[in-house]
């Protein structure tokens, strides 16, 4: 008899990994296994980001994985970075936040658009989690038109004196610098902004029903100055920040098969030992009809990202596949979540199960690089040639 099937990998998408991409995925699985898992749920309710953490997560090579060594980092392929990503979300979107914030927002910018100077002096530090990063694109009211940015910074002698506010800024009180876009009369440019220069202020978004173990801040301007040696000069226009968030939406699209399968693994042992009626849930019909398909869902989310990310490593992605991905792979998630606290029944409201936890995380995620709306409409635009915005 043919061995069982991996519930949570009917394709064994897992056989077509590498060798150091099982590696990978295994020592993130632990580390979330052994560390996330035990504290996750109460750090949700008490709607704070374990930052105990961070030490840990920059010692397994973590931060800006897919960045060459020679900046301190692990020199990773792309189908890597988002096994790092469907790991970490499998303990926790919030988790997930951090490292996709700090890797593709924040170091992926130095990287590419920096000097080598800029490179040098943070790259290291910031792989080795000394220096945490936040990303200030959104606007309290641009949300998908980043082009309407009122954030402006202006030429003054050497420096640049930047004035403006950002929103829903994952990290922004937790970080040492900020990657901030402005508009100047150049276009939109980047900065580096230590979060400790006079007239930057970070204020803490609470009342929060979704990333509570996530930080996510405001930031305002009030004529921060800073050294020209602090722009980035490689990159003009909002290609610049795109280009950062189609890297994150990457990671993104790989991020939500693990909330989805920590879901179903869930309800598979839940429904196992729940007996109802003199039989255990599991042997329901409706429920396995509703397993069944999210097994059939994660699974193609599961080859969608794969593909996806080995079209990344042969650097031929376009922005649209991402685009797909994000909407499929969200929208994926975001149901089996719903789905599985309602298998849970009553027990599903609370953090002992990470259903619901997951469910609204997922909300932001859904909302968060690109809203599933904007996404469909990218790829009806690659469809028709007509931008429909």
């Amino acid at each position: 008899m043919a061995a069982r099937l991996d519930p949570l990998d009917l394709y064994d998408v897992r056989s077509l990994l590498s060798d150091e991409e099982r590696m990978v995925q295994d020592t993130v699985g632990r580390f979330v296994d052994e560390k996330v898992l035990p504290i996750i749920g109460d750090c949700f309710d008490q709607g704070r980001f374990p930052k105990e953490l961070i030490p840990e997560i920059a010692n397994l090579g973590l931060l800006g994985a897919t960045i060459p060594e020679k900046y301190g980092c692990a020199g990773m392929n792309g189908v890597s970075y988002g096994l790092i990503c469907q790991e970490l979300e499998r303990g926790d979107s919030g988790l997930r936040s951090f490292a996709s914030v700090q890797s593709s927002l924040c170091m992926y910018p130095i990287y590419a658009y920096g000097t080598e100077e800029q490179k040098t002096h943070y790259l290291p530090k910031m792989a080795a989690g000394e220096i945490i990063g936040c990303f200030g694109l959104t606007e309290p009211h641009g949300g998908s038109d980043p082009a309407n940015m009122k954030t402006n910074a202006k030429k003054d002698g050497g420096d640049w004196v930047i004035n403006g506010a950002k929103m829903w800024i994952t990290n922004g009180n937790l970080a040492h610098i900020a990657i901030v876009w402005a508009q100047t009369e150049d276009g939109i440019q980047g900065f580096i902004v230590p979060t400790d220069t006079k007239g930057f202020t970070a204020q803490e978004v609470h009342k929060k029903m979704s990333l509570r173990a996530s930080v996510t801040s405001a930031l305002f301007f009030d004529n921060v100055r800073v050294p020209e040696a602090n722009r980035l000069p490689n990159v003009k226009g909002l290609k610049g920040p795109l280009g950062c968030l189609t890297q994150a939406r990457y990671g993104i699209t790989w991020g939500p098969i693990g909330a989805a399968q920590a879901c179903l693994k869930e309800v598979l042992d839940y429904t196992a030992e729940r007996i109802l009626f003199g039989r255990p849930l599991a042997s329901n019909q409706a429920v396995q009809l509703k397993m069944a398909d999210m097994a059939r869902r994660i699974t193609t989310a599961q080859l969608l990202s794969l593909q996806l990310g080995r079209l990344k490593d042969a650097g031929t992605m376009q922005p649209t596949q991402v685009s797909l991905a994000k909407w499929n792979n969200c929208r994926m998630a975001i149901d089996i979540a719903r789905e599985c606290r309602d298998i849970l029944g009553g027990a599903g409201i609370t953090t002992e199960h990470s259903a619901i936890r997951h469910a609204l995380n997922l909300e932001s995620v859904i909302t968060y690089e690109g809203t599933e709306t904007v996404h469909q409409l990218v790829v009806g635009r690659e469809l028709t040639g007509i931008n429909a915005f």
